[in-house]
């Protein structure tokens, strides 16, 4: 099978153990992210959402044999408890894909892949499930110090340029 990674943050500078054939490729499909998913460690880290900026996808050919290997690679690299398999997301060509993800399909045939998987962790602002708005983003990003403000700034500037998003075109003016 050819599968592909769906890539539009961390995994793209860092994929670690993610075992990925070549490199990224900058034309994958249309999908909708934004800085909304607020870690751990202080980042305000990259998401899909409905409520996102449409951008282009980075992709990867996985060195993997089928979907559930793939999606399991994927789900030990992202840190995801195997108890949310719903946090990592496939497709095989020709199922539904979901909204946010529309034109996957055609994407998928044009370029001979047989299946593909991402990342879909929620959004997440003030432990719960939640797109944030703009403003609180900046308000919380400007509240950061220390190594907790140095890690957030550099997640966002090593996002590939590509992911332009409405957040990170605000925190760039705001923040610089």
């Amino acid at each position: 099978m050819n599968i592909a990674c769906l890539g539009w943050g961390s995994l793209i500078w860092d994929p670690r153990e993610l075992p990925i054939r070549g490199p990224w490729f900058q034309d994958g499909p249309l999908i909708r992210v934004e800085f909304a998913r607020q870690s751990n460690d202080g980042r305000m880290t990259l998401v899909i959402a409905q409520s996102g900026t449409t951008v282009r996808s980075l992709w990867a050919l996985m060195d993997c044999s089928d979907i559930d290997d793939a999606r399991e690679k994927l789900r030990a690299r992202e840190g995801v408890s195997k108890s949310k398999p719903e946090f990592i997301g496939a497709l095989k060509r020709g199922e539904a894909p979901p909204k946010t993800l529309s034109g996957c399909n055609a994407w998928l045939e044009q370029h001979g892949l047989d299946a593909v998987v991402w990342t879909a962790l929620p959004p997440k602002f003030d432990e719960a499930e939640q797109f944030p708005s703009e403003a609180q983003v900046l308000t919380y990003l400007e509240s950061l110090r220390g190594p907790a403000r140095v890690n957030a700034e550099r997640y966002i500037r090593k996002a590939p340029v590509q992911i332009d998003t409405n957040f990170r075109r605000a925190i760039a003016a705001k923040l610089g």
